[in-house]
């Protein structure tokens, strides 16, 4: 029989002449990875909330959130969305508003437990309804809808509008409000995001630019059907993940586009948890300028493209730390895996071969079975095409320890090492190690964050919706 996540399984398999009795892993404890923030930790000009609305049929679990800039500044908004033909009705809706106001928007509307995806008309009339009922929330509303929603969950299924509304009606001033920024609201607002998820994903940090200090603070979702491709909301669009990153900095519209494209393309897309892209996949940026002194204008890419540089690599690296935190929750996950590719033609090379390492069924159940079958990180290098052809005799396979032990060659210059199998074994029963491809191509290199295939994502997928 399964057991609940963290216990080892039994599994017993029948056959007509004997059973045969399989004890799984137990999975790794993730309760390290979440802790307490300093509530003077994020970003100025923010409140936030979660509650439980009725989605969830267990009244413990949160599953509307809730989030508004109160900052007197125009707030910039930016956002990239999954790229999968059946787009569900809040990417639809959240496009659109974006689009119409310019890249400005000053709230942020999450429901979980319903993705409202694939929901026909009615879709579309529930997520327009979560949006206005937001704005009414805002300081000095506008005529134009200044509200960017999200949902996560399960396809297929309509909302329960009347109890989504009722709940972030509640939130009005003269209601039963919860809004606050404290780090309990945010830690609240994160607890709402969550499905299968373990822990709250919650980060925050400060930056400095030009001698001021910000601060950037994001909460994210997801341990299954995560494979994202996420791009902007026009143009060609390229993506169950959802993420909402907020800084109290000014940037401009277009900057704050252009830096979070950047930085979604070497965070969430290139990540991998079982190799499936969502229809609802959404990452969210805000900045509200809270923290910038009046009369300064906002950071551009043209006007001070020092500044705007300082920005895009520090949301660069604070969207990774977040897309990692996915990974680390995977559905059933045993291992954490840095696949890193190095001297490719081009980037685009290098991430599509650590996308399809990543990827590969057959390389993810070694780990998970803790065999150093590199043969499989291989076929999968050797099975992308390239910029320009790839010279096996080029190619090097090493093991990376985490712990700051000598790597392990396994492949050097496309041929096989003798192997120590027990140092290959130390390595791949710890929890963290890295997988690192040499391509002797060029000098463009990527990395991409993946894990095991278990027994329990096979359980937990396999009675989702029960």
């Amino acid at each position: 029989m399964f057991s609940a996540r963290g216990v080892p399984a039994v599994w017993k398999r029948f056959s007509s002449s004997s059973t045969t009795t399989i004890v799984t892993k137990a999975i790794p404890s993730k309760t390290h990875l979440h802790a307490p923030l300093p509530d003077f930790a994020f970003p100025k000009g923010y409140v936030l909330t979660g509650l439980h609305c009725g989605v969830k049929k267990k009244p413990e679990l949160l599953d509307l959130a809730v989030i508004l800039s109160t900052s007197s500044r125009p707030t910039s908004a930016a956002a990239c969305f999954t790229r999968n033909a059946f787009k569900a009705a809040p990417v639809v809706v959240s496009q659109e508003v974006l689009q119409r106001n310019g890249g400005r928007a000053r709230a942020v509307v999450v429901n979980s437990g319903c993705a409202n995806a694939v929901t026909g008309k009615q879709g579309m009339e529930d997520a327009w309804a979560m949006v206005r009922a937001t704005d009414t929330l805002l300081p000095d509303p506008q005529s134009a809808s200044e509200t960017l929603v999200m949902s996560t969950g399960v396809i297929g299924q309509t909302l329960p509008i009347a109890k989504i509304l009722e709940g972030i009606r509640a939130q009005v001033p003269s209601g039963a409000r919860t809004l606050g920024s404290t780090f309990q609201a945010w830690e609240r607002a994160a607890r709402a995001f969550m499905t299968t998820d373990t822990f709250p994903k919650l980060r925050a940090r400060t930056f400095e630019i030009n001698g001021k200090t910000y601060r950037l603070a994001g909460m994210d979702k997801g341990a299954g059907m995560i494979h994202p491709d996420m791009g902007p909301p026009s143009g060609q669009l390229h993506a169950t993940l959802l993420g909402c990153i907020l800084t109290d900095a000014a940037i401009s519209p277009r900057s704050l586009q252009s830096a979070l494209t950047y930085a979604v393309d070497r965070s969430f897309n290139s990540i991998s948890v079982d190799g499936d892209m969502s229809t609802n996949d959404t990452i969210i940026v805000l900045a509200n300028g809270a923290a910038t002194p009046a009369g300064e204008p906002e950071i551009d890419e043209e006007r001070d493209a020092q500044a705007y540089e300082t920005f895009k690599q520090e949301l660069t690296s604070f969207a990774a730390d977040l897309a990692q935190l996915v990974v680390r929750d995977g559905e059933g996950a045993t291992k954490f895996v840095t696949v890193t590719v190095e001297g490719a033609p081009t980037y685009k090379d290098a991430h599509a071969v650590a996308s399809r390492i990543s990827t590969s069924a057959l390389v993810k159940t070694a780990l998970f079975g803790e065999d150093a079958n590199w043969g499989r990180i291989l076929a999968a290098t050797g099975s992308i095409p390239l910029s320009q052809p790839l010279e096996p005799s080029r190619v090097n396979v090493s093991f990376i320890p985490t712990d700051g032990t000598a790597p392990l060659p396994l492949l050097v210059n496309g041929e096989p090492e003798k192997v120590d199998e027990a140092r290959a074994k130390e390595i791949i029963t710890q929890e963290d190690l890295e997988i690192k491809v040499e391509l002797g191509l060029g000098s463009e290199s990527a990395k991409y964050w993946t894990c095991d295939f278990s027994y329990e994502y096979v359980r937990i997928n396999g009675d989702y919706r029960t």
